[in-house]
């Protein structure tokens, strides 16, 4: 079971898809917002959560004060879970939805987004090559508030994103059993 740990939609439960979809655990997901909270980066953020599954990043920033979410799935039967647990989510919180779902592509969506975005969530599937990576993240780079933090959560053994080459650079990493997070931010004077 998945569920809102936290926020205005505490205890929500949210479905999660069939096969294809791994759902970012709710150990990592206490620690990765608590790094996000002490960095001050959800309340009032524009959020996107690019591979999104079930949604559970973008709508735990949402129950924690963030303003909007965009939830990015490629699959039409997670992009419809997705929705599902939107309505769930906006329920619990008593608003109207403030989050949309995009049954797209990650790359196909971000050609055509309007950012700025001040969080980011990309939890691609673990076996998506390094060039799709660095290409993810090469065509979100426009679209990132000056401010914005992308956390990244790949398998522990998978190479490190190529940040320089979408000009960000490292706040933080950390280890999570099988998983493993960046948390990046767009690069000040090259640095």
């Amino acid at each position: 079971m998945t569920r809102i740990i936290a926020g205005d939609a505490r205890g929500a439960r949210l479905d999660v898809p069939g096969a294809g979809t791994r759902p970012t655990s709710d150990r990592v997901r206490e620690s990765l917002f608590g790094a996000l909270e002490s960095m001050d980066a959800i309340h009032g953020a524009r959020v996107l959560d690019l591979y999104a599954g079930s949604g559970a990043l973008g709508l735990e920033a949402w129950s924690r004060g963030a303003q909007h979410v965009e939830l990015v799935e490629i699959s039409r039967s997670a992009a419809t879970v997705v929705g599902r647990n939107v309505t769930v989510v906006a329920k619990a919180m008593g608003v109207p939805p403030a989050a949309r779902v995009h049954q797209s592509a990650v790359r196909a969506f971000l050609s055509r987004a309007r950012g700025p975005f001040d969080l980011v969530f990309t939890d691609p599937p673990y076996d998506l090559d390094d060039a799709a990576m660095t290409a993810d993240l090469v065509a979100l780079a426009p679209l990132l508030a000056e401010h914005a933090v992308v956390v990244i959560e790949r398998g522990k053994r998978a190479t490190p994103p190529d940040l320089d080459a979408a000009a960000l650079s490292l706040l933080r990493e950390k280890t999570y059993g099988d998983t493993r997070v960046w948390w990046a931010q767009p690069a000040v004077d090259g640095t």
